[in-house]
């Protein structure tokens, strides 16, 4: 195969049919209340997702045409109970993929038992390629000894990519290689962040990758002196406030307004990093600013209670001014028909699809009785009624 050739054994091998031709593979932990075997699964991924997506989508056309490979089943079952893994090879592109993706966490069922399944991550297996050819232009341009000045461009993009190879883990965490040797470390939220300062020549970063921050983190800074780099958005807020309380951070940096750190210049993350404070002054700060909330806030309130018991959504316009009503039922697809939409008030549960799609509309405000959005969404502010309570009536 391709990665052993290239001194690299993939997590799951794939078949002829699939090895030249796979760009990701999708990984997804299955759990069934009952016994099951690997046909029953695969007849509920085909079954419960037919006519989900569309032809173009279409899990069975996409077998049959070659663009996803042969469905990976490996469960075992113990007292009554089946659990395992789902591997999916796609030669899809990112979004179709994660698209496939996101349709197998619909599967309810599988044979007669109640199940789910849910995607752990999305391989990429062409980074064994990648590193390959970085590896061999490295050594390709120093037997050619000194660089052409128009081949400038192609080093530089060797030595950045090089840099990115650095990344590693820390207990299952992404981090740079100087984390467990460095007096100092950087805390950031995810694996890009730690790409992003990689790129800027900062190796000593660990990425939390959610919104919990990980026992291994925890424990890590009770040795180091730590700063939390976190997107300056409210995300970034929620992170900030749980680092301070669970582990042990000296100093708090931000980068500008409404940025992520994954997005800046070299230039911009060193400037974010030096202007870093005492966590305690940053915390005083951010409550400062919390302390009095926007009067926005005593509106959706207000509104939210109106809807209480209806089952029924109001979107609302920039002055916070009804612009249409429709049962909780139609909201998605209304939504996805709207226009100049600034807040979104809701009697029912706020879910993470929903949540996306109106950050896609670029709403302001998603406001439900209860969230179960787990990823935090840039420029959209997600309330729950508890959380609505507590910001209108601290002052």
């Amino acid at each position: 195969m391709v990665a052993e050739r290239l001194g690299k054994k993939e997590e799951v091998p794939l078949g002829k049919e699939d090895a030249g031709t796979t760009k990701y593979l999708i990984h997804a932990k299955l759990e069934a209340n009952g016994v099951v075997e690997r046909p029953d699964v695969v007849g509920a991924v085909f079954g419960q997702t037919e006519g989900l997506l569309g032809e173009d989508l279409d899990l069975r056309e996409l077998l049959k045409t070659g663009r996803i490979g042969r469905i990976k089943v490996d469960i075992n079952s113990i007292q009554g109970k089946t659990s395992g893994t789902v591997t999916i090879p796609s030669s899809l592109d990112r979004v179709e993929t994660s698209i496939i993706a996101a349709a197998l966490e619909t599967v309810e069922r599988v044979g007669p038992c109640e199940a789910t399944i849910k995607v752990e991550k999305i391989e990429d297996v062409r980074d064994t390629k990648r590193k390959f050819v970085i590896g061999r232009a490295k050594e390709i341009l120093q037997k050619f000894g000194e660089t052409a000045p128009e081949t400038q461009e192609i080093t530089d993009r060797v030595k950045e990519n090089t840099r990115i190879e650095e990344i590693t883990e820390y207990k299952g965490l992404p981090a740079g290689p100087a984390v467990n040797d460095s007096d100092a470390i950087i805390i950031v939220e995810g694996r890009a962040d730690v790409l992003n300062l990689l790129r800027a020549g900062i190796k000593n970063s660990v990425a939390i990758e959610g919104t919990s921050v990980p026992q291994a983190v925890i424990e890590l800074s009770r040795d180091k002196t730590v700063t939390a780099f976190v997107d300056n958005d409210r995300g970034g807020d929620l992170i900030m406030k749980e680092l301070h309380q669970v582990a042990d951070i000296d100093f708090i940096a931000r980068p500008p307004p409404n940025q992520s750190v994954e997005d800046l210049t070299r230039k911009e993350i060193v400037k974010a990093l030096r202007s870093k404070v005492p966590v305690e002054y940053a915390m005083a700060e951010h409550r400062t600013s919390e302390s009095a909330p926007p009067k926005e806030f005593d509106e959706l309130e207000k509104t939210l209670q109106k809807l209480r018991g209806t089952l029924k959504a109001v979107m609302l316009d920039d002055g916070l001014k009804p612009i249409g009503e429709v049962p909780v039922r139609e909201l998605k697809d209304k939504l996805a028909e709207a226009h100049g939409v600034k807040a979104i008030v809701f009697d029912g549960v706020v879910t993470q699809e929903l949540a996306e799609a109106a950050a896609a509309k670029r709403v302001k405000y998603l406001v439900g009785m209860r969230s179960r959005v787990e990823t935090a969404l840039k420029n959209i502010e997600v309330l729950a009624q508890d959380e609505l309570y507590k910001l209108t009536h601290r002052r």
